[in-house]
C-alpha cells in the first residue's frame, strides 16, 4: 500500500471513529463502509472534514447484492456506493452504505452536500427503488412515468407481458401485450471446430 493510501485511512480512521464499520484498500483504492444511520454524518465530515475535503461526488450508483457470491452471501441486500474525489488533495475515497429495510429501503439524500447527487439519486430510485429521505424531487428518471417495478433488482423478470408504445390518435403512451413472437436462438448446429479436420 502507498504511503498516501495508509495517509487517507489513518485520516479516516482517526476522523471518523466507530463511525466506521469496515474500512478496505484493494485495487489503490480506499473504501469506507458505514452503518446507514451514519451515513448522512460520514458524508458530512468527508465533504468538508481536515484532510479530507472531498468537494466532488463523482458517482452514485444502487446494488442489489440478492444473488452475491452465486447465493453464498448473507448480508443486506441493497446498497448505496459512493465514489468521491478531493480535487484540492488529489485523493479518491468510495463509501458504501446498505439500507437496513429490504421491503423498503431507504437512506438520507446527498443533495444538500453535492447538488450532483440529485439525478443519481433518482436513478438509483428508478432502477433499484432505492428511496432517498429528503429529496427534493424523487420521481423516475429513466423508465416511463407508468412503469411498475425496478428493473436492476435481481428479482425483476427478464421477459415481460406487455409493451408500451406512443398512439398518436389517443394522444398518450398505450400499454398493449407483447406482440414479439418467441424464437429459439440456439443453433440448429453446434459444430465442434476442431473434431473433423482434413
Amino acid at each position: 500500500m502507498s504511503a498516501k493510501l495508509d495517509q487517507l485511512s489513518a485520516t479516516l480512521q482517526a476522523v471518523l471513529g466507530e463511525k466506521v464499520a469496515k474500512l478496505t484498500v484493494a485495487l489503490g483504492e480506499v473504501t469506507v463502509e458505514c452503518r446507514a444511520q451514519d451515513y448522512l454524518a460520514v458524508c458530512q465530515v468527508l465533504r468538508g472534514g481536515a484532510g479530507l475535503k472531498f468537494e466532488q461526488l463523482i458517482d452514485l450508483c444502487g446494488v442489489d447484492y440478492q444473488e452475491y457470491g452465486e447465493g453464498s452471501y448473507d448480508g443486506l441486500r441493497y446498497a448505496v456506493v459512493n465514489h468521491f474525489l478531493s480535487v484540492s488533495l488529489n485523493q479518491r475515497l468510495r463509501v458504501r452504505v446498505f439500507a437496513t429495510d429490504e421491503d423498503f429501503p431507504i437512506l438520507p439524500t446527498l443533495v444538500d452536500l453535492w447538488p450532483v447527487a440529485n439525478w443519481f439519486e433518482r436513478e438509483a430510485f428508478d432502477l433499484y427503488g432505492i428511496m432517498f429521505e429528503n429529496h427534493p424531487d424523487l420521481r423516475r428518471l429513466l423508465t416511463d412515468y407508468g412503469f411498475v417495478g425496478h428493473p436492476f433488482r435481481k428479482d425483476f423478470p427478464m421477459i415481460g407481458n406487455v409493451e408500451m408504445r406512443y398512439d398518436p390518435e389517443q394522444q398518450r403512451v398505450i400499454y398493449e401485450p407483447v406482440s414479439i413472437e418467441l424464437r429459439n436462438n440456439v443453433p440448429r448446429v453446434i459444430r465442434n471446430e476442431g473434431a473433423h479436420r482434413g
